[in-house]
């Protein structure tokens, strides 16, 4: 594996860029699953079908149950991934999609330094910059946001809901780097679907709400979404450090203003795009150049 990531210093990266994207689109489609049968519903529904989908794929490769140390990382992943999809989900509700990704961008500042903690990561000035030019992003953006609905209850509630999923994301980045090492990343997708919709199954009595035939393809759709993005990252996590790929978290918020346009006719402000140009510049910083750079980081 790490032979793979000498040989092509770029690969990982680009994979997890095509990953986020993908995942940006699947945000998309759950902010209307969410906002037509709630986001407990969408994330449940999305959970098991994507179960449903990975299942074969897990079985046909000829992958091994997990060990035990293995299965309490996905365990502790699942926990964590299922409250934060929930609170981000339903902060869509009432946020522009944009803005809501912009928000959530605190996470991979976090997650840099959770790395450093954790993982024993060192952390290098270009991580560090680029991490730091896409939070100044953000801060433009979140600002602009907060100075239009300041007595915006909604809004407020949106804020919050994604400011909470993106302290849990950060976690979630570090535990996923910690998994790619030792799962493949069809067991890693498999995990990620199968638990948390084990936990989310047990409320369903009381909180989950059956969508119309049209909305449940949008859900089914995502599930797919979902579990390609899963593959792709636990692919390039388990080539990559994760200072290396945490800041390619950024440019997902390109992805959702373009989305957000199409699917929800959301404007962009002067304030996203100053911001978004920002987030493109940290992503490029942070990309490996040429054999080896990625030990300078």
């Amino acid at each position: 594996m790490q032979i793979m990531h000498k040989d092509h210093p770029l690969l990982p990266f680009f994979v997890t860029a095509a990953a986020i994207g993908l995942f940006s689109l699947m945000d998309a489609l759950m902010k209307g699953a969410s906002m037509a049968i709630g986001a407990y519903s969408a994330l449940c529904l999305r959970s098991l079908i994507g179960t449903a989908l990975i299942l074969p794929v897990w079985r046909l490769s000829g992958c091994a149950l997990p060990g035990t140390a293995a299965l309490r990382i996905h365990a502790l992943r699942a926990v964590v991934a299922c409250a934060m999809a929930l609170l981000f989900f339903h902060g869509l509700t009432f946020l522009p999609l944009a803005e809501a990704i912009a928000l959530s961008f605190i996470a991979p500042l976090i997650a840099l330094y959770l790395a450093a903690l954790v993982l024993k990561e060192r952390i290098g000035r270009r991580a560090v910059g680029a991490s730091l030019l896409g939070l100044a992003g953000t801060l433009i953006i979140a600002t602009a946001r907060l100075d239009r609905t300041a007595f915006d209850p909604d809004s407020v509630k949106g804020i919050v809901a994604v400011l909470g999923s993106a302290g849990l994301y950060a976690w979630n980045l570090v535990l996923q780097r910690r998994i790619a090492q030792i799962a493949s990343p069809q067991e890693v997708a498999l995990a990620q679907h199968g638990l948390t919709g084990m936990i989310l199954l047990g409320f369903a009595p009381w909180f989950l709400v059956w969508p119309q035939p049209a909305m449940l393809g949008w859900i089914a759709a995502s599930a797919v979404l979902a579990t390609l993005s899963l593959m792709a990252l636990a692919w390039a996590y388990a080539r990559a450090e994760a200072q290396v790929l945490v800041p390619v978290e950024y440019s997902g918020f390109l992805w959702a203003i373009l989305f957000g346009w199409l699917f929800f006719a959301e404007g962009v402000s002067t304030a996203t795009l100053a911001g978004a140009a920002l987030i493109v510049l940290g992503c490029w910083l942070t990309a490996p150049r040429a054999r080896g750079e990625q030990s300078l980081l």
